[in-house]
């Protein structure tokens, strides 16, 4: 295994959730675990491997899936599903970056927005991507979509 950080601490946290017999958290970690090795299969003929970054974005991706089931779950009144579901979201936030405050990702955007000398909403691609690029793990597309699209508005 490589020395990655944070695939190193999810291997140890499923060690000792096997080992103390947590039977949800070690469902919750054999999905995850199965996701990033999906991930390292889909790199191999890249001749990649698998960085914490993108590992992070598998985590990412993980927790948007368990966010849309709570939904759905709650829209479908079964309550039980969905509780399941935020236990698994809320146990696998554990392995996200820090998250960046809504104050720090309108300060990143305006500086962005800066740089480029966006001037409206049709700069909007411009921004967002250049946002994302500095972000990644930190901050969620949804909120930073928000945000931009407010600042970008406050030009017009």
């Amino acid at each position: 295994m490589n020395n990655n950080m944070l695939l190193t601490k999810i291997e140890k946290d499923f060690k000792e959730a096997l080992s103390k017999g947590q039977a949800e958290r070690l469902s919750s970690l054999r999905m995850l675990k199965t996701a990033l090795h999906n991930k390292e299969i889909e790199l191999r003929p890249k001749k990649e491997e698998l960085t914490d970054e993108l590992a992070v974005e598998v985590v990412q991706r993980e927790i948007k899936k368990r966010k849309e089931a709570i939904e759905m779950y709650e829209r479908g009144k079964r309550p039980d599903l969905a509780e399941k579901e935020k236990k698994e979201l809320e146990m696998l936030s554990e392995y996200l970056p820090e998250q960046l405050s809504d104050d720090k990702i309108k300060e990143l955007v305006d500086k962005v927005i800066e740089e480029i000398g966006a001037t409206g909403a049709g700069d909007f691609g411009k921004v967002m991507g250049r946002v994302m690029a500095e972000v990644k793990g930190k901050a969620e597309g949804k909120k930073v979509s928000g945000i931009v699209k407010e600042a970008l508005e406050k030009l017009a």
